[in-house]
């Protein structure tokens, strides 16, 4: 990992070289105990099933996957930890609450561990000359907990426990003194979920996809709301840089009143003077 974290790791995936007989491995770290395991070891575990993804974001068609269950693979994780951090190769780092995954237990979306069989490499991506794997999270009902698709991280580089966003760089939290039912309070939570996984803000973020979007200036003061609307649409529409990698949000995924929220949320901390500076509390 390219970034020290303050919280300490409980649990990360981490590549092994030709030592490992070519297999990447799962290392579960959590209580004082390590365990390793390959990719062959978690296909044979017990618990391993095929699990059928109707809505699969990484193909956007029905996939079938060898996975066993997120939960089953991760040992009781103390306070303060709340939160699951799946960074990927890319830089990409979503950041998945705990609740979420525990909410299978009442009823709600199932997360899995997809494992790429040693040997099989799964397809390459839509328009990209690699696949997913070795590792990916993908949701079982994820309509049911409202699972985002930023929340299925693949090609996994590491998982980790820390505490939320709010916790871990309070420069992403919005004023005390702004009412309950403000925008920006509801942006606070729509940037967390859709945007902190390829984007910093003043430094608060593990991600290195896309620009930090507070400094050296803030999103709002070089884009009108109506150009962030259309960037965050369709970013072909307004950016053609050769390297755009920033998918496009429907209104389903992303209805107007959530976006309208966020950019609330970015014109709040455009205004707002940080006692502490902007990157003071980031992990760099």
């Amino acid at each position: 990992m390219r970034f020290a974290i303050r919280f300490g790791l409980l649990a990360a995936l981490v590549w092994t070289g030709p030592a490992a007989a070519g297999e990447r491995s799962l290392l579960l770290k959590g209580g004082g105990a390590e365990q390793r395991f390959t990719a062959s070891e978690l296909l044979a575990r017990p618990d391993a099933a095929e699990v059928r993804v109707p809505e699969d974001v990484a193909f956007a068609q029905t996939r079938t996957y060898r996975a066993v269950p997120l939960l089953s693979l991760l040992p009781g994780v103390p306070e303060p930890f709340d939160t699951l951090e799946g960074r990927a190769l890319d830089g990409f780092a979503a950041q998945i609450p705990l609740s979420l995954l525990r909410g299978a237990a009442s009823g709600g979306s199932v997360a899995w561990l997809a494992v790429e069989p040693p040997g099989q490499p799964w397809p390459n991506l839509p328009g990209q000359t690699v696949g997913p794997g070795p590792f990916y999270l993908v949701w079982e009902g994820p309509e049911r907990s409202g699972v985002t698709k930023e929340q299925w991280p693949y090609q996994l580089a590491s998982l980790t426990a820390v505490e939320s966003p709010a916790h871990r760089w309070p420069q992403l939290v919005v004023d005390a003194s702004l009412p309950p039912d403000a925008a920006a309070r509801r942006g606070q939570q729509q940037f967390a979920a859709a945007c902190l996984s390829c984007h910093r803000l003043k430094g608060g973020g593990m991600a290195e996809v896309g620009p930090d979007l507070g400094e050296p200036m803030n999103a709002v003061d070089y884009m009108t709301p109506q150009g962030l609307r259309a960037l965050v649409r369709d970013p072909k529409s307004v950016r053609t840089w050769p390297q755009q990698q920033m998918p496009g949000f429907s209104a389903e995924e992303l209805p107007d009143a959530d976006l309208d929220a966020v950019i609330a949320y970015l014109q709040h901390v455009a205004r707002r003077k940080d006692a502490a500076g902007g990157g003071l509390h980031s992990a760099r």
